[in-house]
C-alpha cells in the first residue's frame, strides 16, 4: 500500500452514483497547497473543467474532489451550478473557500448529478480524514479501468505520489484522463507550473488509446510544502518517473488492451516532427490490429509514417523501421526472423523503432493494441 505524502489525507465513499463501489474521492491538504494543472481543450468540456481551470489559476488549493461514473458534461446551467455547489459543500466541510477546491468528474455524458444524494453525503462530511492510501483514492475515481493506478518516487527528502484513471477516450490535447499528483516538497507556484508542463509533454501528452479527446481531461499537482524545498533536478526527475509510470499503466490497461505499444522515433528534424510521426503510428488502427494479431507487417508502420504528408523532408530511402531490435525496413527480416518476431509481438510490451534520418529530434509515444474487447466495452457503455 502506498501512503500519500505528508500533509495529505483522503475521503472515499459511495454517494449513490455507482451501484456497488466508491464514486467520490476528496483529497485534503492540511496546508494551503501550491498547485498547477492542465485541462482538456475540448469544445464540449464539462463544468468541472471550467471551474477547476479558474481555481487552479490562483496557484493555491486545499482539496481535489473527483466524482466518477458521471461526467456532468452537456448538462447546461444546472450542471454548472451543481458543480459549483459541490465545491461549496467540500469547502465548508474542510473550512476552505470554494475557490480552493479543484473538481473533476468522469463517466457518462449528458446526465445530471443526483444532487440530493450528493448533497446529503457532503453535508455530513467532517475532517480530519483518516485514510492516506493512494490506492483507495485511485480506486474511487475509476470508471472502466480494470485496476487502480498508483506510482511514487523519492525527491530528496520529499516524496511524489500520483494516481490516475482512464483507459478510453484518450488522445490528449493538454494532458489526458484524470491524474492527481501529490508531493510534500515546497515549490513556488510558477516553478511548479513550468516543471509540471514540461513533464506532461513527454508523459501524459505522449499517450493515446483511441484518438478521442475526453470532455473531462484533467491533470493536477498539489504540493503541501511540509518537508521544505528540494533540489529542482531531483524533483523534476521524480515527477517524470511518476508520470511516466502512470502513463505506461494507462496505456497497458487501455480498454480491451492486451499489449502495451511503445513507439520510439529518432533522428527527426525536431521533437515536434518526431511527435507527429510517433502519434501517427500509435494511432493507426492498422498498426494496432497488426500488433494484436501478432503480424509483423511493417508496411503498416511505413503507411503511418507516410501520412505525415506535410513533413516533406522525410525521405523513405533514409528511414529505418524496427520491431524490437529486429530491423524490418529497408533490410527485410528473413523468414526465420519473422517467425521470431511473431513470438515477440505476442509479449506484453512491443517496441516499434523508427529512425527518420533527418536530424536529432526524438519522441516516444505510448498506446495499446486494438481488440474486440475495446469494441464490446464501448458498444455496451451505457446499456
Amino acid at each position: 500500500m502506498t501512503d500519500l505524502p505528508q500533509g495529505f489525507s483522503v475521503h472515499v465513499a459511495n454517494m449513490g452514483i455507482k451501484d456497488d463501489s466508491n464514486d467520490v474521492m476528496i483529497l485534503h491538504c492540511e496546508t494551503l497547497a501550491t498547485t498547477a494543472g492542465v485541462f482538456t481543450q475540448s469544445r464540449f468540456a464539462g463544468p468541472s473543467v471550467a471551474i477547476s481551470r479558474h481555481n487552479v489559476s490562483s496557484g493555491r488549493a486545499r482539496a481535489v474532489t473527483v466524482i466518477s461514473k458521471n461526467a456532468n458534461v452537456a448538462t447546461g446551467d444546472t450542471g454548472h451550478a451543481n458543480a459549483e455547489e459541490i465545491t461549496q459543500l467540500v469547502g465548508a466541510a474542510i473550512d476552505a473557500d470554494p475557490s480552493d477546491v479543484i473538481i473533476g468528474s468522469t463517466g457518462v455524458i449528458g446526465v445530471q448529478y443526483p444532487m440530493e444524494r450528493i448533497r446529503s453525503h457532503l453535508s455530513a462530511l467532517q475532517v480530519p480524514f483518516l485514510e492516506r492510501s493512494a490506492e483507495a483514492a485511485a480506486s474511487a475515481i475509476m470508471t472502466t479501468d480494470t485496476h487502480p493506478k498508483v506510482a511514487s518516487a523519492p525527491a530528496g527528502h520529499a516524496t511524489v505520489v500520483g494516481f490516475a484513471k482512464g483507459v478510453g477516450m484518450i488522445e490528449p490535447d493538454m494532458a489526458t484522463m484524470i491524474a492527481v499528483i501529490t508531493t510534500d516538497a515546497q515549490i513556488a507556484p510558477n516553478d511548479l507550473n513550468q516543471t509540471f508542463r514540461r513533464v506532461i509533454d513527454r508523459t501524459f501528452n505522449a499517450l493515446s488509446i483511441d484518438t478521442d479527446t475526453s470532455t473531462s481531461d484533467m491533470a493536477v499537482i498539489v504540493a503541501s510544502g511540509i518537508t521544505g524545498p528540494v533540489d529542482d533536478t531531483q524533483f523534476e526527475t521524480a515527477l517524470s518517473d511518476v508520470c511516466l509510470n502512470l502513463t505506461r499503466q494507462l496505456a497497458a490497461d487501455g480498454e480491451g488492451a492486451e499489449t502495451l505499444i511503445v513507439v520510439d522515433v529518432a533522428s527527426a528534424r525536431d521533437d515536434d516532427q518526431a511527435r507527429r510521426v510517433a502519434k501517427a503510428i500509435i494511432n493507426s488502427p492498422l498498426v494496432k490490429t497488426a500488433i494484436h494479431g501478432r503480424d509483423p507487417n511493417w508496411g503498416r508502420v511505413a503507411m503511418a509514417i507516410g501520412k505525415c504528408q506535410n513533413d516533406t523532408d522525410i525521405d523513405q530511402q533514409a528511414v529505418t523501421i524496427r520491431f524490437g531490435e529486429q530491423e524490418v525496413y529497408p533490410n527485410p527480416a528473413t523468414p526465420e526472423a519473422l517467425i521470431e518476431l511473431q513470438a515477440y509481438l505476442a509479449g506484453d510490451e512491443v517496441h516499434i523503432g523508427v529512425d527518420l534520418g533527418v536530424a536529432d529530434g526524438t519522441f516516444t509515444a505510448y498506446g495499446c493494441d486494438l481488440t474486440d474487447g475495446y469494441v464490446r466495452v464501448n458498444a455496451d457503455y451505457t446499456t
